[in-house]
C-alpha cells in the first residue's frame, strides 16, 4: 500500500505538475497580452464603449459582476484541487519539505500587507492591506519559463507551492477581512449542502455530477451570505473525494480539465474585465498617495524581503534545509517574482476599495508594480542561473 501511494506520488509529480507548469507559463502569456489589450483599447477612442461593454446588465447584474464573483469560483476551485493535490502527494505531503515555502509565504505576505500599513494605518485605504499580499500563480511561473531549462526543477516546485500557500493566504484574508455583513441564515444553508457533500464523500459517492449540483446550490448561498461566493470554489474542492489520486479520481480528472479553460478562458476574460485602466495625465500624483506607495513598496520590496528573510529564519532554526541547487540569490529571485500580484491582487482591490478613482489607480499601481518586480527577477534569476551553470560545468 505504501508503495502504491509512492508510485501514484510520482506520477503526480511527473504528469500532472508538468501540465501545470506549462499550462501555467502558457496562461501567463495570454495574459500579458489579454491586459496589453485592454489598456489600449481603454486609452483608445473606443474607451468609454469598451468600459461599458463590462457593465452589460444579465440576469440583474453586470457582465464584470458575473465573471468576477461567478466565474472566479471555478479559478477558485482549481486553486482548491491545487492545494489538495499538494498538502496529499505534493511538497505540502512531507512537512520537512513542506516549511521552506510555507515560512516563505508567510514572510510574502506579513511584511508587505505592514509595509502597506505603515503608510496607510488610520485611513480609510487601510482596507487595502490584502493587496500587496498576493502572488499571481501563471504570470510568476510565465516568468520563470523564459529562463529555459537552467531553472532546476526544486526552484519550479519552490515557486508553485510557495504561490499556491499564498493564494490560500489570500483566501482566507478575503473570508476575514472582506465581508462587511453576514446573512447567517444563507451561511449556514451554505454550510448544510458543504456538510451533505461531505457525508456523500465518506460514504464513498464517486461520481461528480452530484458535487457540481452542490457546489452550485452551495456557491447561491454564498453568493446571497455576504462572504464572497468565490470561496465556495475552495470549499467544494476539498469534498470532492480525492481517493488516493489515481488518474481515475474525479479530483484528477477535474483538476485535468479546468486547467484550460481556467487559463485560457476564464482568467483572461478577467484581465479584459479589470484592466480597462483609464490612464490619467497626471501619474506623478497617482504615485504619491498613500495607498499607491503602500502597495509599490509591498509587492516589489516587501515580497522578495519577506520571502527570502522568513526563508532564511526557517533554514537558520533548522526546520528545514535549502535545497543543494539552489542558493539565497536564487531565493531572492524569485522573492521579486512572488511580488507578480496580478490577479489576485486586482481581486482583492475590488473587494477592498468602492472608491471608483482609487481602484483604478490602485490597479495601475498594482500593473506597474508587478512589471517592476517581474523585470527584476527575470534578470537577477537570468544572472544567478547562468553563473551556477557556468560554474558546474567547470
Amino acid at each position: 500500500m505504501r508503495k502504491s501511494i509512492k508510485n501514484i506520488k510520482n506520477i503526480y509529480k511527473s504528469d500532472l505538475f508538468k501540465e501545470f507548469f506549462e499550462n501555467e507559463k502558457s496562461s501567463g502569456l495570454v495574459l500579458i497580452g489579454c491586459t496589453l489589450i485592454s489598456l489600449i483599447l481603454a486609452n483608445s477612442i473606443f474607451g468609454e464603449q469598451y468600459h461599458h461593454t463590462w457593465l452589460t446588465p444579465i440576469g440583474g447584474q453586470s457582465l464584470e459582476y458575473w465573471i468576477n464573483d461567478g466565474l472566479m469560483a471555478i479559478f477558485f476551485l482549481l486553486i482548491g484541487l491545487e492545494l489538495e493535490r499538494e498538502i496529499y502527494l505534493g511538497e505540502l505531503s512531507n512537512i520537512k519539505d513542506a516549511l521552506l515555502p510555507i515560512f516563505a509565504a508567510f514572510g510574502g505576505m506579513l511584511v508587505p500587507a505592514g509595509l502597506y500599513l505603515l503608510f496607510n494605518y488610520g485611513d480609510l485605504t487601510q482596507r487595502g492591506a490584502g493587496v500587496p499580499m498576493a502572488t499571481d500563480i501563471a504570470f510568476a511561473l510565465g516568468v520563470l519559463s523564459l529562463l529555459g531549462n537552467r531553472v532546476p526543477l526544486s526552484l519550479k516546485v519552490f515557486l508553485t507551492a510557495l504561490a499556491v500557500i499564498d493564494d490560500l493566504g489570500a483566501i482566507l484574508v478575503i473570508a476575514a477581512f472582506y465581508t462587511k455583513t453576514i446573512f447567517w441564515t444563507n451561511l449556514l444553508s451554505a454550510l448544510a449542502v458543504l456538510l451533505v457533500m461531505f457525508i456523500m464523500n465518506r460514504m464513498k459517492v464517486h461520481k461528480l455530477l452530484p458535487y457540481l449540483i452542490g457546489g452550485a446550490i452551495m456557491w447561491y448561498f454564498m453568493l446571497n451570505s455576504g462572504i464572497h461566493a468565490t470561496i465556495t470554489g475552495v470549499l467544494l474542492a476539498f469534498v470532492i473525494p480525492f481517493q488516493h489520486g489515481e488518474k481515475t479520481s474525479i479530483s484528477y480528472k477535474l483538476q485535468h480539465f479546468l486547467h484550460k479553460p481556467v487559463g485560457f478562458f476564464i482568467l483572461p476574460l478577467f484581465a479584459l474585465a479589470n484592466t480597462a485602466i483609464v490612464l490619467g495625465s497626471n501619474i506623478g500624483e497617482t504615485l504619491e498617495q498613500h495607498y499607491s506607495i503602500g502597495i509599490a513598496l509591498g509587492l516589489i520590496v516587501g515580497k522578495p524581503v519577506g520571502i527570502a528573510l522568513f526563508s532564511f529564519i526557517a533554514v537558520s532554526l533548522g526546520l528545514c534545509k535549502l535545497p543543494d541547487d539552489l542558493s539565497w540569490k536564487t531565493i531572492i529571485g524569485v522573492g521579486f517574482l512572488g511580488g507578480i500580484g496580478f490577479t489576485m491582487s486586482i481581486f482583492i482591490t475590488l473587494l477592498a476599495f468602492d472608491n471608483p478613482e482609487i481602484i483604478n489607480n490602485a490597479k495601475f499601481v498594482i500593473l506597474l508594480s508587478s512589471l517592476v518586480a517581474g523585470i527584476i527577477g527575470f534578470f537577477l534569476l537570468k544572472k544567478t542561473l547562468k553563473r551556477n551553470h557556468n560554474e558546474k560545468n567547470n
